[in-house]
């Protein structure tokens, strides 16, 4: 492992503990400048292709659903642990399925269901965008429906 002070390859670990996503973290110690660092490992299984709706395909992609989500929690008391548990959730789901390739929209209609349980004006603002709502009646319209659930 790296050392991410100065760049070292070497370094020695010393603790390590299994956290709630399946991962491993490890606390390591640069052996050359001797700073403290934590790394964490998790398994890499096989995600479908994502088919957008234009018909075009692309790999899944983390960063890019963690973007995502993070906006919509932007300025909300959602906890950073909180989006990495929606975020894996979401992956975990996509590998359940066990297809080769999964439609854009089911990604979304996840992330959807995550956000809905976690924090409401978060899933309206990826609603807003998700869902295409460019005026006040149909957002209106999907905030009287999340009020009725």
């Amino acid at each position: 492992m790296r050392c991410p002070y100065c760049k070292h390859h070497d370094s020695k670990v010393l603790d390590t503990s299994h956290d709630s996503h399946g991962g491993i973290r490890r606390r390591r110690e640069c052996l050359k400048c001797r700073q403290r660092f934590s790394s964490y490992e998790r398994p890499i299984l096989a995600t479908p292709l994502i088919v957008k709706q234009d018909g075009g395909r692309e790999e899944f992609d983390r960063e890019k659903l963690a973007r995502g989500i993070r906006i919509s929690c932007a300025k909300r008391p959602v906890s950073a642990a909180d989006i990495e548990r929606m975020i894996g959730h979401v992956e975990t789901q996509l590998q359940k399925m066990g297809k080769a390739e999964v439609s854009s929209r089911v990604v979304g209609d996840l992330v959807m269901t995550t956000l809905k349980e976690v924090d409401q004006i978060a899933y309206i603002r990826y609603a807003i965008v998700y869902l295409g709502l460019d005026d006040l009646q149909s957002i209106r319209t999907e905030i009287d429906q999340l009020l009725e659930d």
